[in-house]
């Protein structure tokens, strides 16, 4: 079993995310790719940043990539080159992280939120027609939780999509994979994410060439040179080392992503053995589509004292997300209240994602699905 008991009598989780286990299976390459770093002194852009421009465009399927500091500041910065302001709109959904709707207020725009698809926690895009406005300049679904949105339905509105795939790198839309369909895709290379960073990180993939220039020179103060600015831009260049680490790691994302969906398959098979299907929402693959698994969410009645009884057995878990975005204090300017967008109201009192890290191991998930049952009172048996 891989919890323990303390002196005390208290139970002692394993970690949600193993960041650990991962480094030790690479720790002489990402240390070998530090190492070269250090010894070229080169931290800011230069050929690593380069290389891993290239190395994620090839792996995205677009034309371009242009790396950035940060997942917030690649959607900050995609609103930047389509001009987005004041007096402009931005339809988004409000189930996701706020740095989704954060990046459309702070240009002094209007977010728009749209409520989800019950199913995929997705924009839901048959609810796309009464947000839309002549002045819409842009809609950013979420690829939440690895799951892509409906993208053919978002795209046949005719309005530039960005696409915030900052947890759905590897994932494919009907062959095609995020970050390659809209405008412009954005990407997060946080710690957590399925290709994370040692720090922050981001990325913007697009096939538009005018679109990539435009994001080189607002990344960079706003210049293609050190002492001419042409526009107002930013400082938001992804560091040297960051991307040397991130070269290391993309080598591995699909075994890593596979290792993911493996313990999807043991879950829903554990979760059908014990007959917490038929009480549990499990995350359902979308045809089309393939799920990376950023997150195993689950749908559960009395979700907060499952949540409890977990810790209680040493099994981590996190809401995401606890709290709409529209009724966040930070938008309440925007008027919504609640009951304004039920689906997105209903996810945020009932899901809980459960850990899916691919380095986990069997004995690990036969203690979550056991603990679960405890819970709900269902059958028993471990393996």
């Amino acid at each position: 079993m891989t919890t323990s008991t303390s002196s005390k009598g208290s139970v002692q989780p394993f970690p949600f995310l193993d960041l650990k286990a991962q480094y030790r299976t690479i720790k002489a390459e990402i240390n070998a790719a530090i190492q070269r770093v250090m010894e070229s002194q080169q931290f800011i852009l230069g050929p690593e940043v380069e290389g891993l421009e290239k190395e994620i465009a090839a792996y995205i399927q677009a034309q371009f990539a242009v790396a950035c500091a940060s997942g917030s500041d690649a959607l900050l910065l995609a609103l930047m080159a389509l001009e987005v302001g004041p007096g402009d709109e931005v339809v988004t959904a409000p189930f996701t992280f706020v740095a989704t709707a954060g990046s459309i207020a702070r240009l002094g725009a209007r977010p728009v939120f749209v409520d989800i698809d019950p199913v995929t926690y997705n924009l839901d895009p048959g609810k796309l027609a009464a947000a839309i406005s002549p002045r819409t300049k842009a809609i950013i679904p979420v690829h939440l939780f690895g799951m892509a949105a409906d993208m053919d339905a978002i795209m046949a509105r005719g309005i530039p999509v960005i696409e915030d795939a900052a947890q759905a790198i590897g994932a494919k839309y009907n062959g095609r994979a995020v970050g390659s369909i809209g405008l412009c895709g954005c990407f997060s290379f946080f710690p957590s994410k399925n290709l994370g960073g040692a720090g922050d990180g981001g990325m913007l993939t697009t096939s538009d060439g005018q679109f990539a220039d435009r994001l080189r020179v607002l990344r960079n103060h706003g210049g293609h040179s050190k002492y001419e600015c042409e526009l107002i831009g930013m400082n938001s260049r992804l560091d040297a080392l960051q991307a040397a680490i991130l070269r290391v790691k993309l080598r591995y994302l699909d075994q890593w992503t596979e290792g993911r969906r493996k313990n999807a398959a043991r879950y829903l098979e554990l979760f059908q053995s014990r007959g917490l299907d038929r009480i549990l929402t499990l995350p359902r693959v979308q045809v089309g589509c393939t799920l990376i698994y950023n997150q195993y969410v689950i749908r559960a009645p009395g979700r907060d004292e499952l949540k409890e009884h977990l810790r209680a057995c040493g099994v981590p878990s996190d809401i995401y997300y606890p709290k709409p975005l529209h009724l966040q204090r930070a938008f309440a300017y925007l008027g919504y209240k609640p009951g304004d967008l039920p689906e997105s109201e209903a996810a945020s009192r009932e899901v809980l994602a459960l850990p899916i890290f691919p380095e986990m191991k069997a004995e690990q998930q036969y203690l979550v699905v056991d603990s679960i049952a405890r819970f709900y009172g269902a059958t028993v048996s471990v393996p």
